[in-house]
């Protein structure tokens, strides 16, 4: 036979059997479990649920020890030389910085493991106690984690604060934890002394060293009677004069991880030791082959649960980390200097985390490029990407064998290069994923883009897909270490029973659920339930669905509150009830999708303070309905919702990007509100869904 044939069509029938397999596969199983009644589901993979995957290992604090004896000489956590910080002026006189970065320097597994008991034992001649808290408020970058693990080998507990985190949230956060030392970068120093009058238990500050930090270090010395000190010197200190180890048990409280807040200042989640061994052990088991020769881009905050969590899996497996940043990644990110490599273009990274708003980027800049060149690499471009599309999609007709290395190697080849040309696995988690994002990453990158869901609450356990689920819109089953289960939720229309698939509230339990909310019992016994077998579950709030297999979707939110794309929380209520003071404004529904940066608005006008407007405006209309399609009319009620909403402090995501006006008022009568003249947004965004697609066009 033909060898060309041969190599055509035994791929094809290979990948077809083995699409047919994937088809009908059970990637989650019915479970028994106590609590309240529901539809709940397991992993395929075992009948009880991960705590630890290793012998001996029942803290953070253990895995990574344990983790630096097995791969002491490997390299472990890099970091690339900073050669010139730059400033460029652009056309409009605006200034940005940017940076001329060198190579990677790495220190193995053991140097990390001497630079984290040195670092633990110097805050111990520091001065701090073992029952004082310390706060990491940085930027991702290898002393941040080096920190993290310093403070565990002493028992101190780690409280994780966003470095974009505002002056109020800030002071909250430093403040209910009574924090008394404090370890950040200069800009976050900087933050630091602006509230230093309001911060009630700092002591001392850990400065990390880099360029431009001496003059906030100047500053911070002569405003508050903080001790302030570099981070090489703690180092440095306990290099000198080491002292033995206080390791934590797996019920003691690591973390203490500040959410950004979806209404109000920030919530405090407590995550023990075990919570995330627990996480990290499911994880292993998932993702392919993981270990010494995978190198992991870590640019994510390490004070999201996402990224801290996926770190102490790369640790546990021997994967070097480099560190980078989003404004660096590619070679043409913000802060990167003209002919200057990105982060991943040096690092060729084999596995990394990403949270939607990155992915859609690339899909971006690359349809940008390929639309700009036009002519016959576009129209290649846009036949391998069909052709590949259709072979994912189980199509005969799709490129297998041959064909798909030939345009792996002329087209997507290229694309590939952006992200270091290596990247074999990547996870996509934090906010909902376009599926047409998915498909185009997964076919560019050629490799699977997974989808996992999980919230602070759970150390981001809950599902996770398989690398071989190459269906989209869906999150995965349930990772080893959680039951996931649905509850009904009578008011909302979503029951198990529903057919063609069991629909509810998502619930989670396992031993990766935190204890709660600090100084929150209120709110925790509102979501955390423990069940008469020992269970601890935690209500998300989420509405999903179970496809027969075994995977969730996620279909809605119980409440008002919705994650954009960036994955910043808008309360609905609370915007609206801000907005709802503007004179133009007789009634209003906000409405946020999640997978747009950006919310928009249903304004029922209020046709006195409309119709004087446009009377003082000399505008003239046929009937109240015309004078709210003019842009004029448009337009001034926007700039109103907007001044009312600078007045109720509301951040620039909150603020509705586009509105629509409405003539007719909502009645209990039109059915689109309730006797007491509350909202029924389902209705409502059922009868208006093309007025919003259109603002969402």
């Amino acid at each position: 036979m033909n060898p060309y044939i041969v190599a055509i069509f035994v791929p094809l029938i290979a990948s077809l059997i083995l699409w047919k397999s994937n088809n009908g596969k059970k990637r989650g199983l019915p479970a028994d479990v106590g609590g309240e009644p529901g539809y709940a589901v397991r992993n395929y993979r075992s009948t009880s649920l991960a705590e630890s995957s290793w012998e001996g290992v029942s803290t953070l604090a253990e895995l990574f020890e344990q983790a630096c004896k097995r791969f002491t000489y490997k390299p472990s956590l890099g970091t690339r030389k900073l050669i010139t910080r730059e400033m460029e002026v652009s056309q409009n006189g605006r200034s940005f910085e940017k940076l001329h970065l060198g190579d990677y320097e790495w220190v193995s597994y053991g140097e990390a493991f001497k630079a984290v008991c040195s670092f633990s034992s110097g805050l111990v001649h520091l001065g701090h106690k073992k029952d004082e808290r310390v706060a990491i408020f940085s930027d991702t970058r290898a002393e941040w984690f080096i920190a993290l693990q310093g403070c565990f080998r002493q028992n101190i507990t780690v409280v994780t604060i966003y470095a974009s985190l505002g002056g109020e949230a800030l002071c909250h956060s430093l403040n209910e934890t009574e924090v008394s030392t404090v370890i950040c970068g200069h800009k976050e120093l900087k933050k630091l002394i602006d509230i230093s009058g309001q911060l009630d238990n700092v002591k001392r500050i850990i400065y990390i060293d880099e360029e431009g930090v001496s003059s906030e270090v100047s500053l911070a010395k002569k405003n508050t009677s903080w001790t302030i000190t570099s981070f090489v010197e703690v180092e440095t200190m306990g290099r000198e004069k080491p002292i033995d180890a206080y390791l934590p048990l797996s019920a003691d409280v690591a973390v203490i991880m500040y959410t950004s807040g979806s209404t109000g200042l920030p919530k405090g989640v407590m995550m023990t030791h075990g919570n995330v061994l627990a996480t990290a052990s499911a994880v292993m088991t998932i993702v392919p082959s993981i270990g010494t020769n995978d190198i992991y881009m870590a640019y994510l905050p390490l004070a999201h649960i996402l990224e801290l969590a996926a770190e102490n899996v790369m640790v546990a497996a021997g994967v070097s980390i480099g560190y980078g940043s989003p404004l660096t990644l590619t070679d043409t990110s913000n802060k990167i200097k003209k002919g200057t490599k990105g982060d991943a273009s040096v690092l060729s990274p084999t596995v990394m985390a990403a949270v939607p708003a990155i992915l859609d980027r690339v899909r971006d800049g690359v349809r940008k490029k390929v639309d700009a060149k036009g002519g016959l690499s576009k129209k290649l471009f846009d036949a391998a990407y069909g052709r590949r599309l259709s072979a994912i999609n189980g199509s005969w007709f799709g490129s297998w064998g041959l064909e798909k290395v030939l345009w792996d190697f002329l087209i997507f080849r290229q694309v590939r290069a952006v992200l270091g040309g290596r990247v074999r696995f990547l996870l996509s988690g934090g906010a909902p994923l376009f599926g047409d994002t998915q498909r185009f990453i997964n076919i560019c990158l050629g490799a699977p883009v997974v989808q996992g869901y999980g919230l602070t609450e759970t150390c981001a356990g809950g599902t996770f897909s398989d690398y071989d689920d190459t269906s989209v819109g869906r999150v995965g089953a349930p990772v080893p270490c959680s039951y996931v289960k649905l509850i009904d939720w009578p008011e909302g229309g979503y029951l198990v029973t529903d057919s063609p698939m069991p629909r509810g509230e998502i619930v989670i339990g396992g031993p990766n659920v935190t204890p709660g909310y600090f100084k929150n019992e209120e709110k925790t016994k509102e979501v955390y339930k423990v069940d008469e077998k020992g269970m601890r579950w935690f209500y998300t709030g989420d509405i999903g669905r179970f496809h027969p297999d075994g995977c969730l979707e996620i279909i809605d939110r119980k409440k008002d509150i919705v994650k954009l794309q960036h994955g910043e929380y808008v309360s609905l209520g609370k915007v609206e009830a801000a907005l709802i003071v503007s004179p133009y404004v007789d009634n209003i529904m906000v409405h946020a999708d999640p997978f747009h940066s950006f919310c928009v608005a249903l304004v029922v006008a209020a046709q006195h303070a409309s119709e004087e407007w446009a009377s003082k405006q000399g505008i003239n209309y046929s009937d109240f309905s015309d004078l709210c399609q003019k842009e004029e009319t448009v337009k001034e009620v926007h700039e109103s919702l907007f001044k009312m909403a600078k007045q109720a402090r509301l951040d620039k995501f909150e603020i509705p990007a586009k509105i629509k006006l409405i003539p007719e008022p909502w009645t209990p009568e039109t059915g689109l509100v309730t006797a007491a003249l509350k909202l029924k947004r389902e209705v409502i965004r059922k009868a208006y869904a093309d007025d919003l697609a259109k603002l969402y066009a």
